[in-house]
């Protein structure tokens, strides 16, 4: 195939502008007041009832999903529901979940590497407080490239590590994207995106763990056209919520997606991280293990 880059003929001022409303968009999202900089731990389910403090119910779980009884005076506000008593939640999908809510915040129930788990949200969480943004570099037209798909004959079934130890997530990969950078070809793996057809790319490459976030950046690709190619803009690389919390369960890149080069553009390490410690029930935040 013949590889170019999309650099040529781009108004970079234009570039720019759109880059800072996606990037402004994208932070909003980012601090929605239910978003994951307001995650307060991270519990696993078990068939033990466990309390969690701030949480209406005592919480199990089993195969047929979680379970929530609500003692007198408690509730949760499921769907448009107010619900009080025993409420099954049925059975969870791997990487799905749904969020609940009830007078101080939101709980999101999810599940896993095969477990199931609570993620309690509160607005007034003091991290999401403090966040004034996370730094980035300048927006540079040098970091898009037309970007070739070369599919798989089959989705292959691909296991990635995890932020959380122990933990392993197992993605169906459909293929790879092949590009060129600074006059180098590589290779990525990628996994589905959110829309269909679209493609997510996690990646490291020389500036992780320097000025870029260690564990992971992501980057989201439109849907390849008929020919097989999409855009690849490391501009819109952006970190995980691993990132920004040790209560994230994100995936780890595929091992092939290491990048030799600094890919000097997108998000980079942000200004700070809530921390928490590592308990048999979850993670939970170190002032509550002290």
């Amino acid at each position: 195939m013949t590889h170019m880059t999309t650099t040529d003929q781009i108004d970079r001022a234009q570039f720019a502008r759109d880059w800072e409303a996606w990037h402004r968009d994208h932070e909003a999202h980012r601090a929605d007041p239910h978003g994951f900089l307001a995650i307060t731990g991270l519990h696993w389910l078990s068939a033990e009832p466990v309390r969690i403090p701030e949480v209406p119910g005592a919480w199990t779980t089993g195969p047929d999903g979680p379970v929530v009884e609500l003692a007198e005076g408690e509730s949760l506000v499921v769907g448009a529901e107010r619900v009080t008593g025993r409420h099954a939640f049925g059975p969870v999908a791997e990487r799905d979940g749904l969020t609940v809510s009830h007078d101080g915040g939101v709980v999101e129930i999810a599940r896993r590497g095969g477990r199931d788990l609570l993620r309690p949200r509160r607005p007034d969480h003091p991290y999401l407080d403090a966040y004034v943004g996370t730094p980035t570099y300048l927006p540079n037209p040098r970091w898009r490239a037309v970007a070739q798909f070369v599919p798989y004959d089959s989705p292959r079934p691909t296991e990635v590590g995890a932020a959380v130890d122990g933990l392993r997530h197992v993605y169906e990969a459909p293929g790879e994207l092949e590009f060129v950078l600074r006059g180098e070809v590589f290779r990525l793996v990628a996994f589905p995106g959110h829309a269909e057809g679209s493609l997510g790319v996690l990646f490291t490459d020389a500036t992780s763990g320097l000025t870029t976030y260690a564990a992971n950046r992501i980057v989201l690709v439109e849907a390849p056209n008929a020919a097989g190619e999409t855009v690849l803009d490391f501009n819109r690389a952006v970190n995980l919520p691993c990132a920004y919390t040790d209560f994230a369960t994100c995936p780890l890149p595929p091992a092939g997606n290491r990048l030799p080069i600094g890919i000097e553009a997108g998000e980079k390490t942000p200004l700070g991280r809530v921390r928490g410690v590592v308990t048999e029930a979850g993670i939970v935040p170190e002032e509550v293990a002290a």
